[in-house]
This record gives structure tokens, sequence and C-alpha cells, in this order.
């Protein structure tokens, strides 16, 4: 920027709105600098806006003449300001040496930027790659936390993992006010939220307030399959349960009061002793506060005995030992003690605590011990639970009846159960139409240890549900639906991992590809079982027995499992995916449900015992197999000659030798394949291309006969040699029951 001459009156305020456009400052600013009317001044001004860094991109060279300033025209002086002097020889020392610097370099074109030109030659084709499977980490463990009624929602917030307005919003979405994060919050919807951000909860319960009084005690009998639990039961109760079961072993989990001689009162659990009904016995062992472990004296210590050990002390539980069957002739109640003391059970005659009971169901002897240990072992816990509020329940079993609906077996924790009020049993909802006691008499409410059958459920629950009281229907509703969604969820995750575990295996699979029969191998035959029985808890049972047939070559797979008879669904289910029904204690088929079955050729198969069933259905798993080819040795054939057929024409073929042989054992066979043994060691294998006896060519040559024969590609033959017929026989896997009732397919 140049100036022309100026006179020295109009230098002030030309001067100043100059050099306020050229640092971008006002006016007043560059007045502020005592430029008035001096060279001097002026110079002082343009060194005082350099050093103030103003970002003034012009300085000017000024001359004085004749006492006036004058702005010399003919000279530019442009100066580019750096950050630092630093910066500045930085740059310049890069620019020396011909590196990048970090300014935009614009390479000017006929006055305009030049633009890229686009690259025109087409994209190079490349076959697809599928992309490899994602192998999704392993779901951790989900966080259980514990709720009580009137926790805050920062209480809430800091046991979830969340922030205080993620709950806030969550609460609200289910219509309860959250004003303050210091408010109270109910138990149900500590549940809900808590579902919502996906944790699972544990009810914590303050008996702060409330009437406690002593309550009798919850026992449970468990113990090995036929050694007398229901009968030593059926004696303490004066009655005869043990007739009704098929086959004499029980597979229900039954609960009912016994009033003892001294006036108290036992609420009994009598558990299944198969192996089959192990679901079961954990629940037992999980609401009792005492176990009756029964063991006989003339068998001993068997597999379900240790289990029952095993559930009692999971659960923390005392137990007292009753030895039964003591009155047979081959009864060694020592033999008993020295078993479970091996087994880690402190008994009382060896310095423990456990208190061992001889009885005899079938005589009534020792009942009267056996009541006196039971009571002891009672007093010296102080079972106590409180009376008033709303109450705990634990559902034991569950069943359908035609007439009155869904029905759940429960036994009473704490509080009082009362008819009329709204519960929520596990994902189902409810508002109790009947209590009715073990006697089946309508009572109009439940104390605590008191086994009742609750009538007016919407659905049917799972047996080890809990029971939990809630205001309204309105809230039952909600909650079901909370937990119902939480269980969807849980099991896609379930299938989830299981689709991806079984994907890994078959990538494993196929990258260890190495054995012929891979193929056959690798093969899994599915059977589709469609499991209907009587109660809740003995299709659970059945199911896992069932699933526990698997096998390298037959998976079982329970598409559908219900409580209730056989009915026309089932069929068309069964029809559409070709299942087969198994029906445990159900009863018979009507004949329209039969003729259906039979013109859709949909297999159903009823039992009444355990064991039936599942021999039956091990059978049908067996016929389903498709088995394991493997080779065999049918027949072995000794070389007792040589002949060489010579000079033969070009249309007989070559030379030939053929082995004179004597069959030593079983048969030897033109289609099988043949295998030349020396001194042990194979010398050649290979398919038989002649097979003659007495000139006549023949299929087969039985033990003891001799004949002739020629293997394919082979004239290595010496007087001596074994010659073994190898056939390929397929093997079916086999059904394999124990003693303990345990079975499994042995492939």
């Amino acid at each position: 920027m140049a100036f022309r001459a100026l006179g020295k009156k109009g230098i002030s305020t030309s001067l100043t709105k100059a050099l306020a456009v050229t640092s971008r400052y006002s006016a007043a600013t560059v007045s502020e600098c005592g430029l008035r009317d001096s060279a001097k001044s002026l110079s002082a001004a343009i060194r005082h806006l350099h050093c103030k860094n103003l970002g003034c991109c012009y300085t000017a060279a000024f001359l004085r003449a004749d006492k006036n300033l004058a702005f010399s025209a003919d000279r530019w002086l442009i100066r580019c300001f750096h950050a630092s002097p630093e910066l500045l020889a930085r740059r310049r020392e890069d620019e020396s040496l011909g590196l990048k610097t970090s300014k935009r370099v614009k390479v000017l074109n006929s006055g305009k930027f030049s633009k890229r030109t686009k690259d025109t030659q087409p994209p190079v084709e490349t076959p697809y790659v599928p992309p490899k499977l994602k192998r999704a980490a392993k779901s951790l463990p989900v966080k259980t936390i514990e709720i009580f009624e009137g926790m805050t929602i920062v209480e809430l917030a800091k046991r979830c993992g969340e922030s205080v307005a993620t709950i806030q919003n969550i609460i609200t979405n289910v219509g309860e006010k959250a004003d303050s994060e210091f408010e109270a919050l109910s138990i149900d919807i500590a549940e809900l939220v808590a579902m919502e951000v996906g944790v699972n909860v544990r009810r914590l319960h303050t008996d702060e307030g409330t009437k406690i009084l002593p309550r009798p005690p919850v026992v449970t009998v468990m113990g090995h399959v036929d050694h007398g639990k229901t009968s030593l039961l059926d004696a303490l109760r004066q009655t005869s349960l043990a007739a009704k079961e098929a086959g004499g072993i029980t597979q229900h989990l039954g609960a009912f009061v016994v009033g003892m001689q001294s006036g108290d009162s036992i609420t009994f659990l009598d558990t299944p002793g198969h192996a089959a009904f192990s679901a079961m016995r954990a629940r037992g062992a999980a609401v009792t506060d005492v176990v009756v472990l029964v063991v006989a004296a003339d068998d001993g210590v068997m597999p379900q005995t240790l289990e029952a050990m095993s559930h009692a002390k999971a659960a923390n539980v005392p137990i007292v030992v009753a030895i039964n069957k003591c009155d047979k002739p081959d009864a060694n109640p020592e033999r008993v003690k020295v078993q479970l003391a091996s087994e880690g059970l402190p008994l009382e005659e060896m310095g423990g605590d456990v208190q061992v009971v001889e009885v005899s169901a079938i005589n009534k002897i020792g009942l009267d011990r056996l009541e006196e240990a039971l009571l002891l072992q009672a007093e010296l816990m102080d079972l106590k639970a409180r009376t008033d509020g709303p109450a705990q329940a634990y559902v034991v079993e569950a069943r359908v009846d035609k007439g009155r609906g869904p029905l759940a077996t429960a036994i009473v924790k704490a509080g009082t159960l009362v008819c009329g009020q709204h519960i929520v049993v596990g994902a189902e909802w409810g508002r109790i139409r009947c209590i009715r006691d073990m006697t089946r008499k309508t009572i109009a409410l439940a104390t605590p240890a008191m086994p009742v059958e609750i009538e007016g459920l919407k659905g049917l629950p799972m047996a080890g549900d809990d029971i939990v009281v809630v205001v309204s229907e309105e809230r039952a509703r909600m909650l079901s639906e909370g937990r119902k969604k939480k269980i969807e969820k849980d099991r896609l995750i379930r299938m989830e991992e299981e689709r991806q575990k079984l994907e890994e295996e078959r990538q494993k699979a196929s990258e260890d590809e190495e054995n012929e029969n891979k193929d056959e191998k690798s093969k899994r035959v599915e059977v589709p079982l469609i499991v209907k029985a009587d109660v809740q808890g003995t299709v659970q049972a059945v199911s896992d027995a069932l699933k526990s047939l698997n096998s390298p070559q037959v998976v079982v797979k329970v598409i559908h499992a219900g409580v209730g008879p056989v009915s026309q669904s089932d069929v068309d289910m069964a029809q559409a995916c070709s299942a087969c029904i198994v029906g445990f204690n159900v009863r018979d088929l009507p004949t329209a449900i039969s003729l259906s079955a039979a013109q859709a050729k949909i297999q159903i198969k009823l039992h009444r015992v355990i064991y039936h069933l599942l021999e039956d259905i091990g059978n049908l798993i067996v016929e389903k197999a498709p088995g394991t080819l493997e080779t065999k040795v049918a027949g072995e054939a000794q070389v007792l000659n040589i002949f060489e057929l010579k000079g033969r024409s070009k249309a007989k073929g070559e030379d030939v030798k053929i082995a004179g042989c004597r069959v030593i054992d079983g048969r030897l066979t033109k289609s099988a394949t043949l295998r030349l043994l020396r001194s042990g060691e194979i010398v050649f294998e290979g398919c038989c291309a002649s097979l003659k006896r007495e000139q006549q060519d023949v299929e087969a040559v039985g033990k003891g006969n001799e004949c002739g024969l020629v293997i394919k590609d082979c004239c290595d033959f010496q007087v001596g040699d074994v010659i073994q017929c190898l056939v390929k026989v397929n093997r079916k896997p086999k059904f394999i029951s124990s003693e303990s009732g345990a079975v499994r397919i042995e492939c």
C-alpha cells in the first residue's frame, strides 16, 4: 500500500485512517499512539503496531524532504508475520532441504485452480470372499442384586450400575412418579426397573414390626429309589400312598402335614428317588428345614443317596439318617454307618452331629425315635416365621385340572396367604379363587409351613417359582409381562449361544478333515419329541431325562413340553415336524385322537413308569441312529498251493496266479475285500477277481471247503499265507440302563 505526499497539516487524520484500515483497528486506537504531526511519532507508531502483532501486512518507507512527510510510491515492502522467529527459521530450513511444508500449494493454470483428473480405468473385478464367522464373546453371567421395600432411586441406580436419569426415565415409562432421586420405591417397581435394565433380583423382606411366632418344621424325605421313603411316610401318617404310585415307586413330589403323637405337626415333602428326578430333589432341599436321608439296611449307600447328601449340603440343611428295612434277615446297619462316615457324613456315634435312627416301615419299628429326632432337631433350630403381612410361598408342583384350570401346590414360607389376593407366580399371575389343604378341604387362609393348593392362576407356573403378593391386578399384570419379557430374552440369548457353539463345532470338524469316513460320522440324526405329563415337575424331569439320551449319532430335540393329556393340536404339531409324542401319567387317548394319529402315521407312546418310558425311547433312538460302518473279518483261508497260468492270449489277459486255499474260519465271499497276510503282516489288500470251487464260479465258500481264488493285481502268493475276507458292517449304538436307573446311549 502506498500513500502520496501529504501536507503537514493533514498527516494526523489521513495517517490515522490509513493505519486503521491496514491494521484492522479502529481509528481511535491508532490515534492513541500519539501520531500527530511528526515523522518520529509515525515511526514509533509503526514499530508499536509491529510489536503488538496487529496483523498489518504492509509497512512503508518514508522520506523527509522540505519538512514534508512523503510516502514513496516506487517501493513496495511486503513482509510475512509468523508466530515466532523460531517457526520462521524452521520453515525456511525445511524449504531449503526440499521437504514438504504445511502450507497449501495452489497450482495456478490460466488463472484458475487445476482440477484433479478422475481415474477412468474400470474397477478391478475380484471374486467374492464370504466373511468369516464372527464369534461373539461369551455372555457374561447376569448380575443379581438385592432389592427391598422402600429403597431409593439412587440406591437402585447404584446397584444396577446405571445413572439416576436412566432409572428415572424407566420409572416414568412404567407409569410411576420419579420427581426426586431420593424418592422411595415399592419392591415391585424396583423389580420392574431391574428387569428392564437386564439384571436379576433377589427380594429381601424385613421382619421389623411384624408378629413372629414358632412354626412347624418342613422335612424332606430323600434317598435312593426303592429304599422305602414313601412306605416310611405311610407308616407315619397311617395311609398307603405307595400303593397308588405306578410301579410301586414315587414319581411325584408330594407335600402333606403329619400330626405326631406328641401333638406337634410336621410338614413332609416326599421326593422321588429315580435318577431322572434330580431337579425335584433339588427343589425339595431348597425349601426344607431338615432332610431325612433314608438308606436301606440291606442295600447300603447308592448313587442317589450320595446325590441327596450333596443337595442337602448345598442347601445348608441338617440331615437325620433313617436306616430302613432293619427287620430283613440280610440287614446290616453297621455297614451302612461305615459307608456314610466314609462319604464325609459326621454321625453322632462317631463324634458328629448327625442323628441316626434304625427303623422298619413295614413293621412300624422305631417310628417314635424318628419323631423324637425330628422334633429335637427342629427345637435346636428354633424355627420361627412372621404370620402377618404379605405372604411368601414356594411352588413345589403344578398341574392342570380339567375343571379347575392351572393349580399350584405351594408351601408358605412367611406371612399369611389369603383367598382373594392378587399374586404373581414366576411369569404367571392371577387372583386366588380358592385355597385347599392337602386333604382337599377349602380354607380361607394359609399360615407358614402349610402346604396348600392354589386355584385361580391365568397360566401354569414352573415348579420352583416363588409366589409374590401384589396390591392390585394392574401391578400383577405389569410384573408378569416384565418377567415374561425377561424370560424370552434369556431364552433367545441361550439359543444364540447354542447356535454359535454348534457352528464352531462344525467349523472345527471341517478343519480336521483327514478321516475318510468323516462325512458319515459327522451326520447326526434328530429325533423330535413332544412331551406331555400330568404335572409340571414331571414334565421337566422327563424332558431332562430324554435329553440325556443324546449321543454322537442321535440328538433328542424336545420341540414342545406341556402339562395335560395328548390333544389334537399335539398330533397336528407332530405331523408338521415328524415328531413322536411321549405321554407320561396321562389318561388314555380318545378314539378320535387315536384315529387321527394313525392316519398321520404319528407314534404315541404312553407310559406310567419312568423305567419303561426311558427304555422305549432308548430303543426308538437306537432304531433311528445311522450306525457306524466298521470293517469285520468274515472268514479266513490258508494258501495250500499256487497255480500259474502262462501263455494266455491277449483277449484273455496277462498271466495270472491262482491261490489254492482251504477256508479255516467263517466264509469267503466274492463281493468282499480280500486281505493277504504273511507272518501276521499285511502284504496286499484288494478285491476278488475270481472265486471257483471244483471249476465252477461261486459267490461264497464256507468253512472246511477248498477253493481257488484270484486277487486283482496281486501275484505275490506263498504257501502258508492267510487270506482274510473283509466285510463292512453297520454297528448300531446300544441302550444301557444301570442299576441306579441312569440310562445312556453307547455308540
